[in-house]
């Protein structure tokens, strides 16, 4: 007889609030790591416009390189394969954790470990940073909210350093 596996989440799923920031787990998601040198086979199969500009983000797909773009979404979510086209399509749902960091303080809370100036960031950009040392994939929804994708081994560590650095305030 197998046994059951389930899946644990890597932190907590309760929401931690510090003053002036709140951080949460988001729900499970979709993640497609999308490839391909021209876009436009990506926007056949998909049927949709890829942004183009690196940084930006337009319907839940973020464009992190010149032939690269992370696709978001509902927990679930399928996407054709691609047979025939030169794409690459990678299911990554379950690579990574995303958590949501919201709150007047969430940029500079952000900065603390990030090197990217986050007063320049604006909402609707996405970008592939570090947090102190991990890599993470960083998206602006609005001024006071942030989403940061990492990989789901780095999750209890980053947890730890962005509750550690909101509890210490200003």
């Amino acid at each position: 007889m197998s046994d059951t596996l389930t899946r644990n989440d890597p932190v907590p799923t309760t929401l931690f609030t510090a003053d002036g920031v709140t951080i949460r787990l988001a729900p499970p998601m979709a993640r497609f790591s999308l490839r391909a040198r021209q876009g436009q086979a990506l926007e056949t199969l998909l049927g949709v416009k890829l942004p183009k500009k690196i940084g930006t983000v337009k319907g839940g797909i973020a464009c992190l390189g010149p032939d690269e773009w992370l696709l978001r979404g509902a927990a679930g979510t399928a996407i054709p394969i691609g047979d025939g086209l030169p794409v690459a399509i990678t299911d990554i749902g379950e690579r990574s954790v995303c958590f949501t960091v919201e709150g007047p303080r969430a940029a500079q809370l952000l900065m603390s470990g990030c090197p990217l100036d986050l007063d320049r960031f604006a909402a609707g950009r996405a970008a592939r940073t570090l947090f102190e040392s991990v890599e993470i994939i960083l998206i602006r929804h609005a001024a006071d909210r942030f989403e940061v994708e990492v990989w789901r081994s780095f999750a209890d560590w980053l947890w730890t350093a962005l509750t550690k650095a909101a509890s210490h305030g200003p």
